[in-house]
């Protein structure tokens, strides 16, 4: 089951030096607009396969999906579910929304965030361990719905950059103490497949066209007399993945694709 996590595109606050949080009406700007038009292309290689679109339910996301979704509907005929998602919107920053960067450096809980965010919580906010615990929590319950039973579902959650990357820290094994070391920027492709023992972290803050795992090979017989085999096929390979046997998709199978427009 894998989740492709998509940072919304740039937004108007994203240049303007101030921190917006879930204020309403903060859109693409134009660049923005440009890398929403472009993830349909960096999606070519899997854009067949998406079962589903998971969102934040504020604007940018929308608008960042939104090119998205009609070239499933209209182009490839795929009536795709968009799934609007509170738990994955922006973290709510309370007394510091639409507060200017300059500014919050030299507030005491600036270190916090940088050095301890676990124990970070935003004046009239919310605390990023909290944000952590329902963002993972709700792809988790989005992979269980639309990985599908055989483990080869590919789902879209499109979010924000805090809680993309306090989900990849948790996929990781990684505390959060340690997240503000993972980038995640505008416009950005991170890849999660979730297996049966762990998840695997396959991707992080692409900006390029992507590649996207394909399921492990299982018996095709009895699971009965496979189990050891079953499990194999999620374990991580000693030594490093050799990157064939369908390791990924072929990314030469959709090239009609990434080429359009």
């Amino acid at each position: 089951m894998t989740v492709i996590l998509v940072r919304h595109g740039r937004s108007t606050a994203n240049t303007s030096g101030v921190l917006a949080g879930r204020t309403p009406g903060v859109g693409l700007d134009d660049k923005g607009r440009d890398q929403a038009q472009a993830l349909v292309d960096r999606l070519g290689v899997c854009i067949g396969e998406i079962a589903a679109v998971a969102r934040s339910p504020l604007e940018r996301c929308a608008q960042t999906v939104a090119p998205l979704l009609a070239t499933l509907q209209t182009e490839l005929g795929r009536d795709v579910p968009e799934v609007v998602v509170p738990d994955l919107a922006e973290v709510d920053y309370g007394a510091w929304t639409n507060r200017p960067l300059k500014d919050l450096v030299t507030e005491p809980l600036w270190k916090t965030v940088q050095q301890h965010p676990s124990a970070a919580v935003f004046p009239d906010g919310e605390g990023l361990a909290a944000v952590q615990s329902r963002a993972v929590a709700a792809i988790r319950d989005l992979d269980r719905r639309y990985g599908g039973d055989d483990g080869s579902g590919v789902w879209i959650a499109c979010s924000h950059g805090d809680v993309i990357k306090s989900v990849i820290a948790d996929a990781m094994g990684t505390h959060l103490d340690a997240f503000q070391r993972i980038v995640v920027e505008p416009a950005s492709i991170s890849v999660i497949r979730y297996g049966s023992t762990r998840p695997y972290v396959h991707t992080v803050n692409s900006t390029a066209v992507l590649s996207v795992p394909a399921p492990p090979k299982r018996p095709v017989d009895s699971p009965e007399h496979h189990t050891g085999e079953a499990a194999a096929a999620e374990d991580a390979v000693v030594g490093g993945a050799t990157g064939v046997d369908g390791h990924h998709r072929d990314a030469h199978a959709d090239e009609t694709s990434l080429a359009r427009g």
